[in-house]
């Protein structure tokens, strides 16, 4: 959820920030009485990387003047094969400390809120804490295996927080209200960032419909903030709330989304152009399948790389995507078979096949928050047309012994 690197020079200084500053802290460090821990939460951004926001653990004590921000959402793209881990879910993340400071500027230029909660916790308990953030800042220690829905920045630091108060920390998730993974995922992107969002729900299967437990949910980090703000802690007399106050450290401006070019738009567009082209061409007796090989041959990429997040990667969250229905992969090659002047003798059986696909999509419109409509509709336009050209086409192989009545070529 945070992204280390926006630009050549802010990857130099960030750098810095989290590799050569917090060199010069020794580990022999300890927490005067006066030190204070918060979960510090970030607002989403206006980039992919940010649309979810952040969350962090700042240690702050004006005794020794320590500031350690421990943040779980660190990578490089200096990794090796940075992209095809990335795709296949395997991308090492680690831990990193910083100053709170360059961190908090830096979002704010993005325009992106920060909240400051600090936790009531005691002496030894900031103490576990401590020694548990810093044993997992270890060169040993510091990487782990991102996981979006299970494994991130904001779910590690729930996590670090019940080792340290074991059972005095009565900590029951994010109790508000309950989503699927997928429509915790809309909530943040459909009307912010509508093509992400689109496309995240085209890349996970259902999984991801599953609705997410208390604990689960956390992996957004507003709700593990209001997760901590309903958290309580036992103490020898008393139950007191885990979060001492709350501070807005800085409030973001509001900002207008984009709510022309999104895909409901789009798609519905260019449905409207293929019906008409198609009627069209079906009044002019035009026979031309460019526009089919363009529109199957993108469905068919999609096809196969919805197989190769199914069964090719690791998230966890990619198997048994029902989009494959329509996308279907072996529209290549199959789409190069046909022409208009020949067809395979089991094409038009397979029209058939790939339009009871079709019908069978429609149990997924919900998915794409009916974005989906306005794509089958173009498919099935098109599988309707060349159905319907099929019978001026001669099959391939066949002996013609009468002039068939054919269509108009375009030149």
């Amino acid at each position: 959820m945070f992204y280390q690197r926006k630009s050549f020079v802010f990857y130099i200084v960030w750098t810095t920030l989290l590799f050569i500053l917090p060199g010069a802290i020794t580990q022999a460090q300890t927490l005067s009485p006066d030190a204070r821990v918060s979960l510090v939460t970030v607002g989403p951004g206006t980039e992919l990387y940010s649309g979810f926001g952040h969350s962090v653990l700042w240690f702050s004590d004006p005794a020794t003047g320590m500031d350690r921000a421990y943040s779980y959402g660190t990578f490089s793209f200096e990794t090796g094969n940075f992209y095809v881990k990335f795709l296949r879910g395997t991308l090492p993340y680690t831990i990193s400390v910083a100053p709170l400071a360059p961190q908090a500027a830096y979002w704010q230029s993005e325009n992106r809120s920060i909240k400051q909660q600090v936790l009531n916790l005691s002496p030894s308990q900031k103490e576990k804490l401590y020694q548990y953030l810093e044993t997992n800042y270890l060169p040993e220690n510091r990487e782990y295996q991102y996981k979006f829905f299970f494994d991130n920045c904001a779910t590690r630091l729930g996590l670090a927080l019940q080792m340290a108060c074991g059972d005095s920390l009565i900590y029951p998730g994010y109790t508000a209200e309950k989503r699927s993974f997928r429509e915790w995922i809309d909530k943040y992107a459909y009307v912010q960032n509508p093509w992400a969002d689109f496309g995240m729900d085209l890349a996970i299967g259902a999984p991801s419909d599953e609705l997410a437990s208390p604990m689960q949910a956390t992996f957004l980090p507003d709700n593990l903030s209001a997760a901590f703000a309903a958290a309580t802690l036992k103490t020898d007399s008393l139950t007191v709330p885990l979060v001492a106050n709350e501070t807005i450290l800085y409030a973001a401006s509001p900002v207008a989304y984009e709510t022309v070019f999104t895909p409901k738009n789009t798609f519905w567009a260019l449905a409207v152009l293929v019906v008409l082209f198609t009627v069209w061409q079906i009044k002019k007796n035009k026979l031309n399948f460019i526009l089919d090989k363009i529109l199957f041959t993108i469905c068919g990429v999609m096809g196969w790389f919805i197989l190769l997040l199914w069964f090719g990667t690791n998230h966890g969250v990619t198997s048994f995507n029902f989009d494959i229905l329509w996308a279907f992969p072996l529209w290549i090659p199959i789409v190069y078979m046909f022409s208009k002047n020949k067809r395979p003798v089991w094409f038009q059986f397979f029209l058939v096949f790939y339009g009871f696909l079709l019908l069978c999509a429609t149990g997924i419109l919900e998915k794409h928050n009916l974005v989906l409509i306005p794509i089958l509709v173009m498919l099935i336009t098109r599988v309707y047309y060349i159905n319907n050209s099929l019978s001026n086409i001669p099959i391939e192989g066949e002996m013609q012994h009468e002039p068939r009545t054919a269509h108009k070529e375009d030149h």
